[in-house]
């Protein structure tokens, strides 16, 4: 994966709107890597009870996307920056709220304890990576966007779907990183020009 990443030239946008970054963080356990995903409190105004990785937007006092990630994950599920190896990045999403959104890949170490913060998240999820290399997938999702049809994978994991823009930041994950070929059309944003 690593080797794989490292070598990846994902797509980037720069639409002048605001920008935002995610941290997909893997653990390095030996019984098997795992994802860490969050769910999102219920009483927040935007996307509550979603499932997602940790991050946010960007800060104007942030010196780029990557500290982002990085601020996000630490106020979100109290990970050190410090414990963090970062791979690379994934391809650049544009939200339906049109927010730029760049997820950035880490690997942390598999005991590292996580504490959701109460005030924005009500869980952290410990997804083995094999669950979604299996492909176990739940349904797949019909999403319009900008005039095209996406399917989009949605994944069932202890109670909770995982969908949207996690679920294809995450098959872009699978398929550049560990060649899964699960099928996915390219996002209608990088399509443009």
């Amino acid at each position: 994966m690593k080797q794989r990443l490292v070598g990846y030239a994902p797509r980037t946008l720069d639409n002048g709107g605001p920008q935002a970054s995610v941290l997909i963080a893997l653990t390095d356990n030996p019984a098997g890597p795992e994802v860490i995903l969050t769910r999102r409190c219920g009483h927040l105004s935007t996307h509550s009870g979603e499932i997602a990785f940790p991050g946010g937007k960007r800060d104007d006092t942030d010196p780029d996307l990557l500290f982002t990630a990085l601020r996000e994950a630490e106020e979100e599920v109290g990970l050190n920056p410090e414990k963090v190896e970062i791979i690379g990045s994934l391809g650049d999403v544009l939200s339906k709220h049109k927010l730029q959104v760049r997820p950035y890949v880490g690997i942390i170490p598999g005991d590292t304890e996580l504490i959701p913060n109460l005030d924005e998240l009500d869980r952290i999820h410990r997804v083995p990576l094999s669950f979604f290399l299996d492909d176990r997938r739940h349904h797949t999702d019909k999403i319009r966007f900008r005039g095209m049809t996406h399917y989009v994978p949605a994944y069932e994991f202890d109670g909770d779907i995982i969908w949207g823009l996690t679920a294809y930041m995450l098959v872009e994950l699978l398929n550049v990183g560990f060649d899964a070929r699960i099928p996915m059309k390219i996002r209608p944003e990088h399509s443009i020009g």
